[in-house]
């Protein structure tokens, strides 16, 4: 087996985080190795690397320069197909092959006829930004976001404030596999200093109070920019791993990582601060720490968050993706201000783009990605605006953060829990279960005593027991599982019972495998 494919299938499968620790030195090494030179001049790309909203690489073991270029042209050609003379924006994250990277992808680009803005090392909020600012057609951010050191990968979008989904991803990777580029003759401009015109743009609007506010950035590139960003805004700043390290030494930055999510609750408790922020790699997504130390459910503080514009924007609509609590749409606040909410398919692209068709306010993904529109932002996911949206709510309000997520309704929800399904039977699985449950719907079967009265399907299928419960089955968009999550706001026994409910009619398929974790 080649080392690319090996580590491909650990990445794919998630398996064994210590092992992946342990290795994930051989790919620095490996990768740094090669930073700078051609390694050979055979093309190499891991078509694996195309996945549902942009693209991820071990380089140089799964995609070499050749192969970036490739890619450049890909994209370049995709551009030109919708555009006269485009001007595409470029920037990289701070990985140690990263501005290589982009150097082969610009030159990709610029073989197409492309005319290319690079801002240079920069956060994926920034490229999106801009966009709006520099007038561009398209954008590609060169980064792998929260991913080991020894991964690069690519962000990229044509319409202002949106990125690949699925159908631009598929696209791009038929061009790119069978070499149907376009060609032509771009020209290159460095764009210095953009980062100053995005810090200040953020930094605008102030705070009234003078909040304490723990600023985590796991040594990636927001911690250029996040603390700084802060401070504008009024904030006193405890900075905690924000100087830039490519090696990542004490954890990944990952909002999502429990090493992250424990050190930022240690500094918050240990400095009395308000609120402790962790930002991810590239700048996207933001983790939320309270008062006390207390990790928030990305869903739970985007409620808050919501209430919060709902006060000042009456009748709005929020997006939020089939994984996030059921409280938004029962909440009596939103109700009040006569706000709508949409429940849409999970993935930062497909949120982004929903926010945008529907013109709504506001979204947010439980992964920890918001999106913020006119007025509040340009209906992309930037972490730190989100981590100033936050900072907003507090400012509006007498209580501490703990009280406010207090306060919210009680409910019980299950963790994210994926059975594994083969990539090329988990569509069929969950077409059987969404007929299957379309059936008890139908014939009025009960679960825990109650009716269906309501199913989603715009993501698998979610569906809705009179008290409010549900229960959410779809197939997960990189990786060869399903994914299942549960929630009742009456008792965790409902909670639980759905998860029963499922997991048979998961079980009578015969088409899956064992949890990464489930309810017992």
């Amino acid at each position: 087996m080649l080392c690319a494919d090996f580590f491909n299938i650990l990445y794919k499968l998630e398996i064994n985080r210590t092992f992946i620790e342990h290795t994930k030195k051989y790919a620095i090494k490996k990768s740094n190795k090669y930073t700078n030179i051609n390694m050979q001049n055979k093309k190499k790309i891991d078509p694996f690397g195309f996945r549902e909203y942009d693209a991820r690489w071990l380089f140089p073991d799964s995609i070499n320069e050749l192969g970036i270029e490739s890619v450049g042209k890909g994209f370049g050609t995709q551009v030109i197909h919708k555009i006269v003379d485009p001007t595409v924006i470029v920037g990289h994250d701070y990985r140690s092959y990263s501005e290589n990277v982009k150097k082969n992808f610009v030159k990709g680009l610029m073989s197409t006829g492309c005319n290319v803005k690079d801002i240079g090392l920069c956060l994926s909020p920034t490229v999106y930004f801009s966009q709006f600012k520099l007038n561009s057609d398209a954008v590609a951010m060169i980064t792998a976001s929260h991913n080991e050191n020894g991964w690069t990968g690519i962000k990229m979008g044509i319409e202002k404030g949106l990125t690949h989904c699925k159908d631009e991803m598929a696209d791009l990777k038929d061009i790119v596999l069978n070499e149907k580029f376009t060609t032509g003759s771009g020209k290159y401009e460095e764009v210095k200093e953009f980062n100053k015109v995005y810090i200040n743009e953020l930094s605008k609007n102030k705070l009234k109070k003078k909040l304490k506010v723990v600023a985590a950035c796991g040594n990636g590139t927001a911690g250029i920019f996040a603390p700084d960003i802060l401070r504008g805004i009024g904030c006193e700043v405890i900075e905690l791993d924000c100087n830039l390290d490519y090696t990542f030494p004490r954890y990944n930055p990952n909002p999502e990582d429990m090493k992250m999510l424990h050190e930022i609750a240690k500094c918050v408790k240990e400095n009395k601060a308000d609120v402790g922020f962790g930002f991810d790699g590239d700048g996207d997504r933001v983790g939320v720490i309270d008062n006390n130390g207390n990790e928030i459910f990305a869903d739970k503080i985007g409620l808050l968050i919501a209430r919060n514009i709902s006060n000042k924007h009456k009748n709005s609509k929020f997006v939020v993706d089939v994984k996030s609590t059921g409280l938004f749409m029962r909440d009596e606040i939103l109700k009040k201000n006569n706000c709508e909410t949409i429940y849409w398919k999970t993935g930062h692209s497909y949120i982004k783009r929903k926010v945008n068709e529907d013109n709504a306010i506001a979204g947010f993904e439980k992964s920890g990605h918001f999106f913020f529109n006119k007025p509040l932002g340009y209906g992309f996911d930037d972490g730190i605006n989100s981590a100033i949206q936050v900072c907003n709510l507090l400012d509006n309000q007498a209580e501490k953060l703990n009280i406010l997520i207090d306060k919210l309704p009680n409910t019980y929800q299950s963790p994210t829990m994926g059975p594994f399904c083969k990539d090329e039977e988990k569509y069929k699985v969950i077409d059987y279960v969404i007929k299957k449950i379309h059936k008890f719907k139908k014939e009025n079967f009960k679960i825990c005593n109650q009716n269906i009265i309501d199913i989603l399907t715009v993501n698998g299928i979610r569906f809705t027991l009179e008290d409010g419960s549900w229960g959410l089955i779809r197939a997960s968009s990189n990786k060869p599982s399903l994914v299942v999550v549960t929630e009742s706001p009456t008792s965790d026994e409902i909670k639980k019972k759905i998860f029963y409910f499922i997991d048979k009619i998961l079980q009578d398929t015969g088409k899956i495998g064992e949890y990464d974790q489930k309810i017992i």
